[in-house]
């Protein structure tokens, strides 16, 4: 099995001055998940090279289990630095595509014509499309086959309007993540802040928050191996 991380390259905290891009949590516990399981797993993004990383995912308060093991692994730092550009990746060849989150991707994997290409080619292929915390703001402009919103009528989780009041950013972001996904259809669900909540809808799997990025990776694990066993 192999799998797609898309990774942002965006690194402006909108006009604060202040820098973002993607958060480690959100990498690094969804990409051991799937290594550890014997999935191939290549990296992305809109720029390739080194995608920024959120300073405030290195903070104390924002570590894990994931995390430390990502500080020790020179292995995954280095190929971290060479991402592949979005523009050069097909979805023929691999099985999923996953999105970790990060403030970044809601300013350029949201709006990003190969991200948007890459999805829809996916889940036309019947292929699992899996996103985290600020990652399901990637599925804003995909379309469905007939024209329509992607996540219409499809059950949706995503980084909530309370959390990111609690993190004041409110005001920064170019759109709210729980506002838009409900603004294109999707049946939006969350639990309290914080807290781990990941959905599947068929092909399509979203999780709400930092906490959600090893059960939405877990979710993603089994529904390759269904797929596989049924192939």
């Amino acid at each position: 099995m192999k799998v797609l991380f898309v990774l942002t390259s965006h690194d402006k905290l909108g006009d604060t001055g202040k820098k973002t891009g993607f958060w480690i949590e959100e990498f690094a516990a969804p990409y051991y998940t799937l290594a550890d399981e014997g999935v191939e797993i290549d990296l992305a993004s809109p720029k390739g090279g080194q995608p920024p990383i959120d300073p405030k995912s290195t903070e104390p308060d924002a570590q894990t289990e994931a995390t430390k093991r990502f500080y020790e692994d020179e292995d995954l730092q280095h190929k971290l630095s060479k991402t592949k550009k979005l523009s050069e990746i097909k979805a023929q060849d691999y099985d999923a595509v996953f999105y970790p989150g990060g403030h970044g991707p809601l300013w350029d994997l949201a709006n990003d014509q190969d991200s948007i290409r890459l999805i829809e080619a996916f889940y036309n292929a019947k292929k699992p499309v899996a996103a985290v915390c600020h990652g399901p703001a990637v599925l804003a402009q995909a379309r469905s086959e007939d024209g329509r919103p992607l996540v219409q009528g499809k059950k949706v989780a995503g980084f909530t309007n309370t959390e990111e009041e609690a993190v004041q950013l409110t005001n920064v972001v170019p759109f709210l993540v729980e506002d838009r996904l409900k603004e294109l259809g999707g049946n939006y669900s969350k639990v309290g802040d914080w807290q781990p909540h990941v959905v599947t809808d068929g092909l399509l799997i979203t999780g709400q928050n930092p906490a959600s990025s090893e059960p939405a990776a877990e979710a993603l694990l089994k529904l390759l191996q269904k797929q596989k066993s049924n192939a």
